[in-house]
């Protein structure tokens, strides 16, 4: 500690804390076992930081002083606090710099949300306010480089988890003091009988209308009606509306204005109908979506859950188009919104003759924009505070549904309280006594959130905030929902890997046999949670770490066998493929419409594809080199129809075999990487190398030097040249040489692959040449050439890069020389036993390198 932060120290910190904390934390009383005066102040080399983080924690959530034991006026708690954040954020990056080996960090957004998620059972998007993290040196979001803590973002913290809390709990209700019987329900039952009655008396109008024209010549009246009928029954390329016993259809129209189309809501339950003779047909193609407008009753919060009952228009063939569902509303010419609330696609199999319901289940908190005047205009005003849902024919070929009853209830509750409140507020005899009830609420929230044995000490601190708070609050709920917010924004729970104190090492140690580089049981069960499941341990691991047997190499298997099984290892393929593979790259690509067509089906097609070819090879333990080069693909029918494969239908990935004609397979060939390592208008050698070496080689180019000279394509010279004599021209320039000798024969071996990742031929009619020669003169032949080389010459390499990239995003640090050796070993195993995907990640997990500090 510098003398300067020991003066600042000593003159305007240290005389508050004696002021406000020594007489419980000093030499006369040790509550808690915490002496204030005598903790170190240097966060850098002092053994006290830990403690420092919980003094933070209770100032920053109001927590110490007890009210009734002194004051601490507004200012000097800022200034603590402050001074506090400041240092620990200091005292963190000085400590990765020198000791090299920490992995002290919070968590990242995605696996904050993920905790909030899985500990109140509620799978929402808690974190959406919060910022997205940076991404290291090495590609990840989860880096201890990266993941500091500021005094605002404690406090925002504290509004989340509060606000999660009161989510996943109900409150009583005032006059009643308790729960009763639940919220008001709102139900909807909408009929396409009811829906086309509209276009009916408008079809009704136009033949009273010719009747009225032509009723002085039944002659020509009958020719009129007659061609007028006939119109009403053709088939039409928008959504619209079919009477199935007549034939006669009518476009499903709808306009904002006024709200005519909206349909009020009831208090009883809609029954639907067994029969019907009307349907809504919602053609192929895009943008095809028929609206059922819900009027400006639908709540806050709470589920919306959405029943449809739909079929295929054909009895034939088995292309099933899929369906989507929207949220969205139109206040005016100028406020809208629509946004995707299904989280996948549905496919619709039923036939005509046997239609089947489609349910979807949407937390209406996470819609997000809401129509912000429902609750300030009156409906039929403008603007218009009106809300609907659309369904959307998804498919992305031909393949047209019919809807024949909607059904929308909004909340909807499956049981009342719900299962997040009961696991929470957990039965108990001693519901009446509050007290002993806060104390077993406290002692069964505590462990998961904080991953840990929670001590006597730990409920008595939150036992005093709950008395300090129950006679502000209207009920007991209400008093912890606020203590047990202070639970979810301690240090205990946002940091992965907390600082110990000197008894918590010792008992690392007797858990570690003396190891004193081991890490403990409970941190192990929380690295191996957030490796594979980016959240919290779960019960089960928790429980095998408390009795210790995670040190047992067959059960720490059978744990990570188990954790890949289960539905959450879905997010370790989702995070760590998009941070490996950079691929926030393609969440911004923007190409040329005059040469190319990007569709949003195709977009999010792109995104999905390494994701779900990384879970195939997971989840069959194939090999690792697959990554490389395989004989098939994960694709769905838009992507399918991308690579110009057949036979290919629906909007699921499924695995798709394929001849060595096909020019794909493994990951260099697939349409998003490339895409994304494009310009928007043309293939980019320079990025597609660079993003080979780094990403699949762990073997970075060295930064350009300063005052690299263009390609200066003004030059008439310089433009009539092929791009591979640009890049050769521009590489003759000494500065350039170094760098563009190591990068572009791997770049330009991609050169058959466009801009939008599409085979071609030739380019401007002339023939494509994806030939290259590495620095070391070996031949690359376009990517079967690329391929092969990587396979027989570069295969350790790969295995090891994949093997390095792992161990940074599971220890959530960068590494370092110290933790090659142990790379090595693992990379070095993984070979002997057929460097399967799961194979490695066993390997991984039972290295010490996993195991250690």
């Amino acid at each position: 500690m510098g003398q300067s932060q020991q003066a600042a120290f000593e003159e305007r910190i240290q005389p508050t804390l004696n002021q406000a904390c020594v007489h419980c934390h000093g030499p006369d009383v040790e509550e808690g076992n915490l002496r204030i005066d005598t903790l170190n102040p240097d966060l850098v080399q002092g053994a006290d930081v830990k403690w420092w983080l919980e003094v933070l924690a209770v100032l920053n959530n109001g927590e110490m002083p007890p009210p009734d034991e002194s004051e601490l006026t507004d200012d000097d708690r800022s200034q603590v606090v402050q001074w506090l954040a400041r240092e620990l954020q200091r005292a963190s990056s000085l400590r990765r710099a020198t000791e090299g080996h920490s992995s002290f960090r919070r968590m990242t957004r995605y696996e904050y949300n993920y905790a909030l998620q899985d500990i109140l059972g509620l799978p929402r998007d808690f974190a959406k306010d919060l910022p997205p993290e940076a991404h290291s040196a090495d590609g990840f979001q989860n880096s201890s480089e990266m993941l500091h803590m500021s005094v605002m973002q404690f406090d925002t913290y504290r509004q989340i988890a509060r606000q999660a809390l009161a989510r996943a709990t109900v409150l009583p209700a005032p006059a009643q003091g308790a729960l009763g019987e639940g919220p008001a329900v709102l139900y909807w039952g909408i009929s396409m009988e009811d829906a086309a009655r509209r276009e009916w008396r408008q079809q009704e109008k136009k033949l009273a209308e010719v009747r009225k024209e032509f009723k002085e010549d039944p002659a020509q009246l009958e020719v009129e009606l007659e061609r007028l009928t006939a119109s009403f029954k053709s088939s039409h390329n928008k959504p619209y509306y079919r009477e199935l016993s007549t034939g006669r259809t009518a476009l499903a129209t709808w306009a904002y204005q006024g709200a005519k189309y909206a349909f009020e809501p009831s208090a009883s339950p809609a029954v639907m109908p067994t029969a019907f003779d009307h349907v809504a047909v919602i053609p192929d193609g895009r943008n095809q979506k028929l609206i059922v407008e819900l009027g400006d009753q639908v709540p806050d919060q709470g589920i919306m859950r959405v029943r449809v009952r739909a079929s295929r228009t054909s009895k034939e063939g088995t292309r099933a188009p899929s369906l989507q569902l929207e949220f969205g509303w139109r206040a005016s010419n100028e406020g809208r919104a629509d946004v995707r609330v299904s989280t996948a696609d549905i496919p619709v199999r039923a036939t005509p003759d046997s239609p089947e319901v489609y349910q979807w289940d949407v937390p209406l908190g996470d819609i997000y924009p809401r129509n912000s005047v429902r609750k300030i205009s009156q409906m039929g005003e403008i603007p218009s505070p009106s809300e609907y849902i659309r369904l959307v024919n998804s498919t992305a070929s031909q393949g047209d549904l019919q809807i024949d009853y909607v059904e929308v209830i909004a909340p909807f509750y499956e049981q009342w309280p719900p299962p997040s409140h009961s696991q929470i507020f957990i039965d108990s005899e001693n519901r009446e006594n509050e007290a002993a009830y806060a104390r077993e609420v406290l002692a069964a929230f505590m462990p998961r959130a904080w991953r840990r044995r929670i001590t006597q000490a730990d409920i008595d601190q939150k036992i005093r905030l709950f008395e300090g708070m129950r006679e502000e609050c209207a009920s007991f709920e209400e008093a912890m929902v606020e203590v047990l917010a202070s639970v979810l924004s301690s240090p205990h729970f946002l940091y992965v890997v907390q600082e110990e104190t000197p008894s918590e090492i010792e008992q690392r140690k007797a858990e570690t046999a003396g190891d004193p580089e081991l890490v403990s049981q409970t941190e192990l069960a929380t690295r191996l949670s957030m490796f594979l499941w980016s959240s919290v341990p779960d019960t089960q691991l928790l429980e095998l770490a408390f009795d210790g047997q995670l040190s047992d190499a067959e059960v720490l298997a059978g744990q990570v066998d188990r954790m890949l099984a289960d539905p959450r290892s879905q997010r370790f393929a989702k995070h760590f493929v998009r941070q490996w593979l950079d691929m926030q790259l393609l969440d911004f690509l923007s190409v040329d419409s005059k040469t190319s067509r990007l569709d949003p089906q195709l977009k999010e097609a792109m995104q999905l594809e390494p994701i779900v070819f990384f879970q195939e090879v997971l989840r069959n333990n194939e090999s690792v080199l697959n990554f490389i080069h395989t004989d098939y693909a994960m694709l769905n029918e838009r992507l399918a129809q991308h690579y110009g494969l057949s036979d290919v239908y629906g909007n699921h990935f499924r695995r798709v075999n394929f001849e060595p004609s096909a020019r794909r397979g493994g990951l260099l060939t697939q349409a998003g990487l490339l895409a994304m390592n494009s310009d928007g208008v043309d293939s980019h050698p320079l990025k597609r190398g660079v993003w080979l070496l780094e990403s699949l080689l762990n073997d970075p180019p060295p930064p350009p030097p300063p005052a690299v000279p263009e390609i200066d394509l003004a030059d008439p010279e310089i433009a009539k040249l092929s791009l591979k004599e640009r890049i050769e021209d521009h590489r003759n320039h000494a500065a350039c040489m170094s760098c563009h000798a190591k990068i572009d024969p791997w770049g330009i071996a991609f050169e058959n692959y466009d801009a939008l990742g599409r085979w071609r031929d030739d380019i401007d009619g002339q023939p494509v040449d994806a030939s290259s020669l590495l620095f070391n003169k070996q031949e690359l032949d376009g990517m079967d050439g690329l391929k092969r080389f990587l396979l027989e010459h570069r295969r350790d390499q790969f295995v090891r890069a994949l093997v390095y990239k792992l161990a940074t995003y599971a220890l959530g640090r960068p590494l370092t020389f110290s933790d090659y050796a142990r790379i090595d070993q693992v990379t070095s195993d993984a070979r002997e036993e057929g460097e399967g995907l799961a194979t490695m990640i066993q390997l991984l997990v039972a290295s010490d390198l996993f195991r250690s500090r």
